[in-house]
């Protein structure tokens, strides 16, 4: 049971809606917990995304790699956020991403079976998901907007703001991958940045 609390909890704000006990119990029949060790995969390039996890501990990152062998981080994750790949979990697609435990992880996973099922049946879910769309559209224009907009400084700086916490998670050279600059561009940026 306090596997699934933070769980309950995340769909409760995000839906202001109350769970019932029924509610709760359909949700621990439909989901099943899941730990991943730092540094194994939850999805590989190639694969379909049979399920989205819910992050109760530990981190994740999302990433891409080109045909030079570059690693292209386009998300993190972690605690009280979902993981995987949308298009391939929605679409049931190969999916074009890696994503990888960056610390040992606790989380819950569901299909898009379960996920539907549990939208049909509980309202805190339905509400749940529609505030959730509604977020990812929004960070995904911004996030378009810094990459064709914003200065590398810019970005830096806009990730300090939303994201703080990022700097103390992660290394140096994955913030730098998830700006898109280089390291020694970031380096360059919080130096200038600390004098500030």
């Amino acid at each position: 049971m306090a596997d699934f609390i933070p769980l309950f909890d995340y769909i409760e704000r995000k839906s202001s809606v109350t769970l019932s006990e029924d509610d709760r119990s359909l949700i621990m029949s439909k989901l099943k917990p899941k730990k991943l060790r730092k540094r194994q995969f939850f999805l590989q390039e190639g694969d379909v995304c049979k399920y989205m996890g819910f992050i109760v501990s530990g981190a994740t990152r999302m990433f891409a790699v080109d045909e030079k062998g570059h690693e292209h981080i386009l998300h993190f994750g972690l605690e009280e956020w979902w993981v995987g790949d949308y298009e391939s979990f929605h679409l049931l697609t190969p999916s074009k991403y890696y994503v990888e435990a960056l610390e040992d992880v606790d989380m819950i996973l569901i299909t898009n079976e379960q996920l539907h099922d549990l939208a049909r049946s509980v309202p805190a879910i339905a509400a749940m998901l529609e505030s959730l769309n509604r977020g990812a559209t929004i960070a995904n224009n911004k996030r378009m907007h810094a990459a064709i907009s914003l200065t590398a400084e810019e970005r830096y700086e806009d990730l300090a703001r939303t994201y703080p916490h990022f700097f103390q998670r992660f290394p140096q050279n994955m913030i730098a991958s998830y700006l898109g600059i280089s390291p020694e561009t970031l380096s360059r940026i919080r130096k200038m940045a600390l004098k500030g």
